[in-house]
Formats: C-alpha cells, structure tokens, sequence
C-alpha cells in the first residue's frame, strides 16, 4: 500500500506529540505544587498552560482513539442485535459520529478565527486561538478517520 509509510509516520508523531505533552503537563503541574508549597511562588501563567495542555492531550487522544476505533462508545443496539445487522448499525453508528465531528470540526473553526481577529490572550503573551486550534484541527482528523470508518468499518 502506497500510503503504509505515510501513515506509518503519521501515527509515531501523534504519539510523540501526545507523550510529550502529556509529560510537560504533568512535570508543569508538579512544579506548580512544589514551588508553591515550598517557596511561596510559581509560574504565573503555569496554571493556564495546564488547562490548555489538558484540552490538547484530550483532543490528541482522541485522535489516536479514533485511529483504530478504540475510543470508549454506547452501542447497546449493536451489541444485542442479530449478526446481520451489527455491519449496517455500525456504519450508521461510524456515520453519525463523522457528522458530529465534522459540525464540532466547523463550529469550532469558526471560534479560532473569532478570538484570532479578536486578538485574545490567553495568558502571557500567547494567543488564546493558537491555545484553541487543536479543537477543529482535532475534530476534523476524527471525522475524516470516521468517514473512512463508515466507508470500510474495522
């Protein structure tokens, strides 16, 4: 397959992307704790970066979930339907979730481009948009991993 290498690649940065942050978040947080407890100071937009980072591992892992649809889901339905059915109800199930993420995907583009032309800072000199922009980017790779899903369910 021509793309096996591609996305061979695509899946290691996701990791790496989501380990690394996911350990600067925990190492921010532990220096938040110690240097208040200890010292009396700390970083004083560390406790905003963490809530931004916290939104970013949610949304990255969200996208590595989706990769091979492994993310937590309600299928009752399908579950307890006869064999025949589980395909259909799974595409439809595959389906609905593409256009969730697809109008997630668009709503939430729209609010970057709204605090980008707003110029809101979200904390030190960091724009709130470039904070936010894995919202839509995050949900369109979920919806476009989901179309493919539907198309040819795992």
């Amino acid at each position: 397959m021509l793309f096996k290498p591609v996305l061979k690649a695509l899946r290691r940065i996701e990791d790496g992307v989501l380990a690394l942050i996911l350990a600067a978040m925990i190492a921010l947080a532990a220096y938040q704790v110690i240097a208040r407890n200890l010292f009396d100071t700390g970083l004083l937009w560390g406790d905003a970066l963490v809530r931004v980072l916290v939104i970013w591992v949610a949304l990255i892992g969200a996208m590595v979930a989706s990769r091979n649809d492994d993310h937590i889901r309600i299928d009752v339905l399908a579950r307890f339907a006869p064999p025949r059915w589980q395909r259909p109800l799974k595409r439809f199930a595959n389906a609905f979730t593409c256009a969730v993420m697809g109008a997630f995907a668009w709503h939430s583009a729209r609010f970057v481009r709204f605090e980008y032309e707003d110029g809101t800072i979200a904390f030190a000199s960091v724009p709130a948009w470039a904070c936010e922009v894995v919202l839509p980017v995050g949900a369109a790779v979920i919806g476009l991993r989901y179309l493919l899903h539907t198309l040819d369910p795992p």
